[in-house]
């Protein structure tokens, strides 16, 4: 790893994050799967993007061990991630005496997904799920977090996992506040 430099794309060297200040304290995610997107093992991508006010303070893209058995599976798997995650940062804003203006919400565009968060009930089909990913619905019905769905065209966390077209990449990109 001595010899690792870092890669830019082609005509990228001049991007970065536009900060900006905006109240109120706002705290949100996008939270994002490609279900079975790897062609060899089947395995899915999960992704988020945490942006406390308007900018982005935390992400990730990373290809997941397991096999998910259905999309609404994967899309659960990533948003357990991106709550995991939403506590981190909280944890971090509230050390810093900076404390959101309103309960977090995550956006994801899986409808199933939405279903598992919130209804006790639907979960007879996701069993086989670890009990430890259900701490979702147990935050939800604490008022501590909201979940909601958003549009695929709309999902920001869309670019990190899998390719798009670079017009769709591109406003993605634009809505996430990376600039030249």
């Amino acid at each position: 790893m001595a010899d690792a430099k870092p890669v830019k794309e082609s005509g990228t060297s001049d991007r970065g994050l536009f900060l900006r200040k905006e109240s109120p304290l706002l705290f949100h995610a996008y939270s994002d799967s490609d279900w079975a997107g790897d062609p060899d093992d089947r395995s899915y991508t999960a992704a988020y993007v945490v942006f406390h006010c308007c900018n982005p303070v935390s992400w990730s893209s990373m290809k997941q061990r397991i096999v998910a058995r259905s999309s609404t599976e994967a899309e659960y798997r990533a948003i357990a991630s991106t709550t995991t995650e939403l506590c981190w940062v909280r944890n971090i804003l509230n050390e810093l005496a900076v404390t959101p203006a309103k309960i977090p919400i995550i956006y994801y565009d899986n409808l199933g997904a939405t279903y598992v968060c919130s209804n006790p009930v639907f979960h007879s089909r996701m069993k086989h799920i670890e009990l430890d990913y259900h701490f979702i619905r147990k935050l939800v019905q604490q008022g501590i977090l909201r979940v909601s769905h958003v549009s695929s065209k709309d999902q920001l966390a869309d670019m990190l996992t899998k390719p798009l077209p670079s017009g769709s990449f591109d406003l993605l990109r634009s809505n996430i506040d990376i600039s030249g």
